[in-house]
């Protein structure tokens, strides 16, 4: 049999069986999690926004009223609706209604511009928006600019103008159907539920489009992973990285909703919130970015409040210096502080730390986690012996369906069967992955290969370093010179030669930067992840 052919084998003849009624038995639907929810836990909290908290019986109405109203205005399943909203309980409503229409969401970076939202727009070809009072100017900027843009209609929560730019707008509160009951129309397995366009560097942003069945996927081992499980005493997970993000969207707020957990929204991050979280709330779990958790040390009200709930407390997106590691074991002392890793299109969480792995390999990314397969792949697409470096490479139910209109991407995305996500490392003999550096963020100085990562983790145990990015500038010599960019504490007193000698105590001289630039602070994402493509253009812009 050729590779390409199938032999369908046994399969039952539903034949006689209505086909919703079968799809209803058995599909994967990431819109029925609020209704099975609403069933197993009824009026416990699931969502909790300010003085707003909904229940999960609550969830699971508005969600289905939602729905309802979007379907009338005729929003159908493979229709596409992109999401502008903080975190907000409308966020998570309007998620899982489009959800049971088997409609796309496609959460829009509440920090781009409107040229880019504009591109977004256009490219996705979503039909309608649900955005907020204070983005509709924004929106009416990008929508003007959004050539062959399809948007039809606009759902503002809070004050609604009549228009958006020529769209016929209406407040969200309008698409509250007063049926409540459960929405039931065929939503497959691999329909996307949503898509989700990466940080654009050199080039603009994809879209990863990913389907139910992975993200279903995805928030079962996450749940399995972190820890999360139904219980007389829920889950509780404070969320502050922003939904729009695949972090806080699938990692955190699903998760926690699957396990009957209640999710407590925060819009941005502010250390005194999340303190005062942790003494209004029994918290058993929360993810923070390093310099988040520093941040949060530094509040002298924690000091007096019950931390010992959490269970788990873990970091991504940077690289946490020893001594912060330290310092957040002896305040939580409950809890596994330790590291998760994964990218958008591996919905995400591919690797993170066993609680074990704590002091003894916190430098690494952890093993894979259950449903995922990691290899490391040479250039020539042979995979690599543990110890070996090379490009890190998965297979995962949990992947992404591809890339939105980019047949290039994924041609290169899907070579020689694995997926290839840019990043560089190897394992080690207990399968643990040890990330090297992104393949376009590894600095070639003189001929040798330098990890920007390995760099950064030495400056960031100095006391004169709060921040740091380090990468690679041009150098009439060396090719590139190792160039670190360092955000300073207030208390420091800044020292380039002090920094550089520092350094070649702790690396090979070759590694050791050739320069030091001090800056007041780093470009980032809306999530806080350092921008490398704008640190090279640092230099350019100061004076």
């Amino acid at each position: 049999m050729g590779s390409n052919e199938m032999n369908t084998g046994m399969r039952p003849d539903l034949s006689g069986v209505d086909p919703l009624a079968a799809n209803l038995t058995h599909r994967v639907c990431v819109g029925d999690l609020p209704t099975r929810a609403a069933h197993q836990y009824g009026d416990r909290a699931a969502v909790v926004d300010g003085d707003t908290v909904l229940s999960f019986a609550d969830l699971e109405a508005r969600a289905n009223g939602v729905a309802r109203g979007l379907r009338e205005r005729g929003l159908r399943r493979g229709d596409a609706v992109a999401l502008q909203l903080q975190n907000r309980w409308e966020f998570v409503v309007s998620f899982f209604a489009l959800a049971k229409l088997g409609v796309v969401a496609m959460p829009l970076n509440l920090a781009l511009s409107p040229d880019d939202v504009a591109y977004q727009l256009a490219d996705s070809g979503v039909r309608a928006v649900i955005t907020e009072e204070a983005f509709v100017p924004g929106l009416g900027a990008a929508l003007g600019a959004a050539d062959g843009a399809r948007v039809e209609s606009v759902f503002v929560a809070g004050e609604a103008p009549s228009t958006v730019h020529d769209v016929p707008a209406a407040p969200f509160a309008a698409l509250a159907h007063a049926d409540t009951s459960t929405v039931e129309v065929i939503v497959e397995d691999r329909d996307v539920l949503h898509c989700l366009y990466t940080s654009g560097t050199t080039s603009r942003p994809k879209g990863v489009v990913t389907s139910h069945v992975a993200v279903q996927v995805g928030v079962l081992t996450t749940a399995m992973t972190i820890g999360l499980r139904p219980d007389v005493t829920p889950p509780v997970q404070p969320i502050v990285l922003p939904l729009f993000h695949v972090t806080a969207l699938d990692v955190l707020l699903l998760p926690t909703l699957l396990a009957g957990g209640t999710a407590v929204l925060l819009r941005g991050f502010d250390p005194a919130a999340v303190v005062a979280t942790f003494a209004e709330h029994r918290v058993t779990h929360i993810a923070l970015l390093p310099m988040m958790w520093a941040a949060i040390l530094g509040q002298p009200r924690l000091a007096d409040v019950d931390t010992t709930s959490l269970v788990t407390g873990f970091y991504a997106m940077a690289p946490m210096p020893e001594e912060l590691l330290t310092r957040l074991r002896r305040a939580f002392p409950s809890a596994a502080i330790i590291l998760g890793s994964g990218q958008t299109e591996t919905t995400p969480l591919s690797e993170m730390q066993w609680p074990g792995h704590q002091g003894v390999k916190d430098d690494s990314w952890g093993p894979a986690v259950a449903t995922t397969d990691i290899a490391i792949m040479g250039p020539d697409g042979a995979l690599l012996a543990p110890g070996e470096v090379g490009e890190i490479v998965y297979r995962t139910p949990q992947l992404m369906e591809g890339y939105w209109n980019n047949p290039a991407a994924n041609a290169e995305a899907f070579a020689h069967g694995w997926f290839h996500g840019g990043d560089i490392g190897y394992l080690d003999d207990d399968g643990v992955v040890w990330f090297t550096d992104r393949s376009k963020d590894i600095i070639k100085s003189g001929g040798e290969n330098v990890s920007s990562v390995e760099v950064e983790r030495v400056l960031l145990g100095h006391d004169d370093v709060a921040e740091v990015a380090v990468v690679g500038t041009p150098h009439e010599r060396w090719g590139e010179a190792v160039t670190a960019f360092v955000v300073t504490p207030p208390s420091a007193d800044p020292d380039a030669d002090r920094l550089i000698a520092y350094a070649r105590e702790l690396l090979a001289g070759f590694k050791a930067p050739k320069e030091i630039v001090f800056v007041d602070q780093l470009p980032k994402t809306a999530t806080g992840k350092i921008q490398k493509h704008l640190v090279r253009t640092l230099r350019e812009t100061m004076t």
